[in-house]
């Protein structure tokens, strides 16, 4: 029976090296029969059910192509709310904020400044109505089809999804209503019995200010944002992607796309053949930063006196 002594198994104890190696053989067999069956997929992501988890959406060039208030601008001009002089100036200040790419303080200064001055004694019903007829005509058809199904996959897997943006919160309401989602973050002017008193509560909710309304949102939800989503097109909004544990990139700027890029971030283009990244209206927030409803306060300023 000696002779076959070779046959018995030898105990051994095995070595850090050798459990290493094991682990590590394993490991890769599982993945190659993963691949083989072409199981190897991201997880399913929204998560259905999470009901700690939201997801955030930038509104201009996000959500929507173009700026909300040049859109909400074209309207009131159609209804002669607008002197021609005064749409040439509005449509100056957009140029330069679309071909600069940065916003220019002067101007969102002089904007909010104007805008503050004549909002005042105006009432807050006004301002919705008029959002209302307006979405319809220029704005519902410059919905991103591509961004609209993202919020709706939030939505199906029963979480919240909400508008955050620089313009008027009662423009943004209106929009996140007629899109089916759950509300919206948005500038807010300071009202006193729904009449606007030309204040603003606090500062635009523009780039860091962004950030901090959608930390305390989730505050208040109970919402984890490591579980949450984020989307914008603007590197000004960096703030509010950095917070959310899934930050997307959508229609980028340049600067965003390069940090995303480098952060391994996901990036969505749903512009047709790529255009430049200069493409986007950073500095809606520069006129967003008038109280609710600027230009339809403005519009309505003038067309009472």
């Amino acid at each position: 029976m000696a002779a076959l002594g070779w046959l018995t198994p030898r105990r051994r104890s095995a070595t850090a090296r050798s459990v290493l190696a094991g682990e590590a053989s394993a490991e890769a067999a599982r993945k190659s029969t993963q691949e083989v069956a072409g199981t190897t997929e991201e997880p399913q992501f929204p998560v259905h059910g999470d009901d700690r988890a939201a997801a955030f959406f930038d509104l201009d060039n996000t959500v929507m192509q173009g700026a909300a208030l040049f859109h909400f601008g074209r309207g009131l001009y159609k209804r002669k709310f607008f002197e021609t002089r005064d749409l040439a100036k509005f449509a100056w200040q957009q140029a330069w904020f679309r071909l600069a790419g940065v916003e220019d303080p002067e101007h969102m200064q002089e904007a909010r400044d104007s805008a503050l001055s004549i909002v005042r004694g105006h009432r807050v019903a006004e301002l919705q109505s008029i959002g209302e007829e307006i979405y319809d005509e220029y704005m519902a058809e410059r919905i991103w089809p591509g961004t609209r199904a993202l919020a709706q996959a939030h939505l199906d897997a029963g979480q919240k999804v909400w508008l955050v943006t620089a313009a008027p919160v009662e423009i943004a309401t209106v929009i996140a209503r007629r899109l089916g989602l759950t509300g919206a973050l948005g500038t807010v002017a300071e009202s006193v019995d729904g009449v606007y008193t030309g204040k603003l509560v606090g500062e635009p909710l523009h780039g860091p200010a962004k950030a901090e309304a959608v930390r305390a949102l989730a505050a208040a939800e109970g919402l984890d944002l490591g579980r949450c989503a984020a989307y914008s097109d603007s590197h000004n909004d960096i703030p509010m992607l950095s917070l959310v544990g899934h930050p997307y990139a959508i229609n980028p700027d340049s600067k965003l796309r390069k940090h995303a890029r480098r952060l391994d971030w996901r990036l969505r283009d749903y512009r047709t053949g790529r255009k430049a990244a200069k493409v986007g209206i950073p500095a809606a927030a520069g006129v967003g930063a008038v109280a609710g409803g600027t230009a339809a306060a403005i519009a309505l300023h003038r067309r009472r006196r």
